[in-house]
């Protein structure tokens, strides 16, 4: 006779109506004990007397569920996951099977059948990383003799403060405060690059970003612009105290506060009338710090997969697809909230605000060294203008590579003057305007 084995809701059930019909019991107390109706409390105790206790095992047991997904599909997962999204977390994982895979599966099943083939998230939460450590630790030999209170207290629950991610309160408008920030990472070929990266705190929108080889000027100027362009003048950035921002006089003596100096960018938003804030502590600005995470846990892998390792490319990619689909995904409509921004300038005004200062002085040529090469100074007429040796100057590369100078309060072109070409003003015309003999070819 083969052996009935209930689990426990069904033991408790049997064991009650068995104790019902055994010692001709209270129908009314067996009802509120498994919170039955006086109906269904006979009901089982037909089934009780018809098949004895294997009548309590639920009839759906052992039953394959009808939206059961096929086990093929687990086995399809873990190998994508295995040779092609190994490096994804588990959430991004589920979006690209349904984006490029055609597979739709919820991401609890993900979870469930990733890590029951011991594959965990790169993005593994604090307490699963703690309780793996603790396996770790019990595992090892020398752990053999401890209890586990004695390894709980080995384990510090306490989070170092670069660590962690303290809360703060939103503000109100969209555009009030946009944090920013550079991570340099190696997120595409075989180098490290820095990605320029902008977030509007109110919304969670990603409002710039830009990929250069390193965290300079040109990256951060080059997310302003995109800011301005899409949305117009916000009123504050956050950032961090890099010199690109911030600028303090080395010497104490002369030093009249500890942002003394405005730097190009700091002018370019006074300019523009946008506030600048610096902080040394990275809490200050954890938003943008959470979004460098997460585009670490996604960019690097959606570039991967595109097989993109080309810095221009990446930054078509990040632009005009990674960064739309990042907001569509998990930022607020922008639209429905209140704003601040002003309206943005005009193009011409953006592309001489955002532009690189740099001093110089003529020299006896006449002529200003930027670059590694020589320019002059001309007129809007493009004649020469000419200016006694020693005499300073500055030198304005716009926005988008147009360089002008000022001199005495007068600004003036730059005529690039080419170090190897030789040119004949009066001769040049003569020659071009002589006809060219035919040549004839004689076969034999």
């Amino acid at each position: 006779m083969r052996k009935v084995i209930l689990r426990m809701k069904e033991y408790e059930k049997y064991i009650i109506i068995k104790n019902l019909v055994d010692n001709n019991g209270n129908k009314n107390t067996a009802a509120i004990k498994l919170g039955l109706s006086k109906r269904q409390i006979n009901r089982l105790i037909i089934i009780y007397k018809e098949k004895g206790k294997s009548g309590f095992i639920h009839g759906n047991r052992g039953r394959v569920p009808t939206k059961a997904l096929d086990k093929s599909i687990s086995e399809d997962i873990i190998l994508l996951y295995k040779n092609k999204y190994y490096d994804c977390n588990f959430n991004h994982f589920k979006d690209l099977l349904k984006e490029r895979e055609n597979i739709s599966v919820s991401y609890n099943f993900i979870y469930r059948t990733l890590t029951k083939n011991s594959i965990y998230s790169p993005k593994i939460r604090k307490k699963t990383r703690r309780n793996l450590k603790r396996m770790e630790l019990l595992s090892k030999k020398e752990n053999k003799g401890k209890t586990k209170q004695d390894i709980e207290i080995m384990i510090s629950h306490q989070l170092k403060l670069e660590e962690s991610h303290p809360r703060q309160e939103k503000p109100k408008y969209f555009g009030e405060i946009i944090e920013m920030d550079g991570s340099i990472h190696n997120w595409f070929g075989n180098y490290k690059s820095c990605l320029h990266l902008a977030i509007d705190l109110c919304s969670g929108i990603i409002v710039g970003g830009y990929f250069d080889k390193q965290e300079t000027l040109h990256g951060y100027y080059n997310i302003y612009k995109q800011i301005l362009d899409n949305y117009g003048i916000p009123l504050c950035f956050k950032t961090d105290n890099r010199t690109v921002f911030n600028y303090m006089s080395l010497n104490k003596e002369k030093r009249t506060s500890d942002k003394d100096v405005l730097t190009q960018f700091g002018y370019a938003c006074k300019i523009l009338g946008t506030n600048l804030k610096t902080t040394s502590v990275s809490q200050a600005k954890g938003t943008i710090e959470r979004a460098n995470g997460t585009f670490q846990g996604r960019l690097i892998q959606e570039l991967r997969i595109e097989g993109i390792s080309d810095i221009d490319k990446a930054n078509d990619y990040l632009i005009h697809t990674f960064i739309p689909s990042f907001n569509k995904r998990f930022a607020l409509n922008y639209k429905k909230l209140p704003s601040s921004f002003e309206t943005s300038p005009s193009k011409e005004k953006i592309n001489y605000t955002l532009a690189v200062l740099s001093t110089r002085k003529i020299d006896n040529g006449n002529s200003i060294k930027f670059k590694n090469k020589y320019y002059q100074p001309v007129d809007s007429n493009s004649k020469l203008k000419c200016f006694m040796k020693g005499t300073e100057c500055l030198v304005i590369e716009a926005f988008d590579g147009t360089l002008l100078v000022t001199i005495d309060d007068q600004v003036y072109s730059l005529k690039e003057l080419e170090s190897h070409k030789k040119i004949s003003l009066e001769l040049d015309q003569v020659i071009e305007n002589i006809p060219k003999e035919k040549k004839y070819i004689f076969l034999p």
